[in-house]
């Protein structure tokens, strides 16, 4: 039995299911679908997808015997489960079908990234570098990756608020979002907006849609700073237990320091600046791109003393 032939193949039956899922995702989100039926369906097989890349993971852990955060691939695909997982949870807790139709297709071009760029040797599990036999290994790569799912998943809402909002200020303090989900917040505004434009109604569902895509944005990232926080901390513990310094300025790490100020800004604004809106989601903005520099950009160079993450 080949594990790594099967664990291909089931990543590319979590790239099919994913595609399903989106498209159900945004059929139901485009045809304003109250019923719910193609969404319940899109989280069906979202969740479907996120067993099967529990499955792989954890088979890959039993067989390689470590834990799956080795290489380019493995990190790629826990990003990637990371990234449902979330969505799935936020999903639960708020209602919201506005978080699948934006993060389900972010996790499928993970996933056809891992499965389609990478070389067959590239997804294969190897024994562990030197540098990486480590039980720090668990602790640092598992907890930047949580938090660039997080990070990602919050930044894509500020994004949204700007598409929105088209890059206009708007003061939010004069609406007042109730504990309705998102998504039927949205729903309400656009609905308004194609029965009657010019009303003044679909001018205050809009003002709610953008109080609580902030409000989002803001719980999400201010959840996943820590997690690059300590992330941050153990990579520097790591480092000095194998290559005698706590920072070297490898190019992944000062990304991830870039990552780490860009976001501390944007937390730092909103607590004691006391900024919303706009100002925030452009930082929350720039940093999606900010991340994706950090955690796949650099992996290009194939320079410094990440190694194992390059792409060639």
């Amino acid at each position: 039995m080949d594990w790594n032939e099967i664990q291909n193949s089931l990543s590319n039956i979590v790239f099919a299911i994913l595609l399903i899922a989106m498209i159900s995702y945004w059929v139901n989100l485009a045809f304003f679908n109250k019923t719910n039926f193609l969404s319940n369906f899109g989280k069906l097989a979202s969740t479907i997808a996120n067993g099967l890349l529990f499955f792989i993971l954890g088979s890959r852990w039993i067989v390689a015997g470590y834990f799956p955060l080795s290489n380019l691939y493995e990190s790629l695909l826990f990003l990637t489960w990371t990234l449902l997982t979330l969505y799935l949870y936020v999903e639960s807790q708020t209602k919201s079908k506005l978080i699948g139709a934006i993060l389900i297709p972010v996790a499928l071009l993970i996933n056809g990234f891992s499965n389609l760029t990478l070389t067959p040797e590239m997804q294969k599990a190897s024994p562990l570098v030197p540098a990486l036999q480590s039980n720090w290994l668990m602790m640092h790569v598992s907890m930047m990756l949580l938090s660039y799912g997080t990070l990602i998943m919050g930044s894509l809402l500020c994004i949204l608020f700007l598409v929105i909002s088209q890059y206009r200020e708007v003061d939010l303090k004069q609406v007042d979002v109730s504990s309705a989900p998102l998504y039927n917040i949205m729903l309400d505004y656009y609905e308004a907006k194609f029965v009657s434009p010019q009303n003044n109604v679909s001018e205050l569902g809009k003002l709610k849609l953008l109080q609580s895509l902030d409000n989002w944005s803001y719980r999400i990232i201010g959840l996943g700073f820590p997690f690059l926080t300590i992330g941050i901390i153990a990579g520097g513990v790591w480092a000095n237990e194998a290559w005698g310094s706590y920072w070297s300025w490898d190019p992944k790490e000062t990304w991830a320091l870039i990552t780490w100020l860009v976001f501390a800004t944007y937390l730092h604004a909103r607590i004691t600046k006391g900024w919303e809106g706009r100002k925030t989601a452009i930082l929350g903005g720039l940093g999606f791109f900010v991340i994706w520099i950090c955690y796949l950009g650099v992996n290009f160079l194939g320079k410094g003393l990440h190694s194992y993450g390059w792409v060639s």
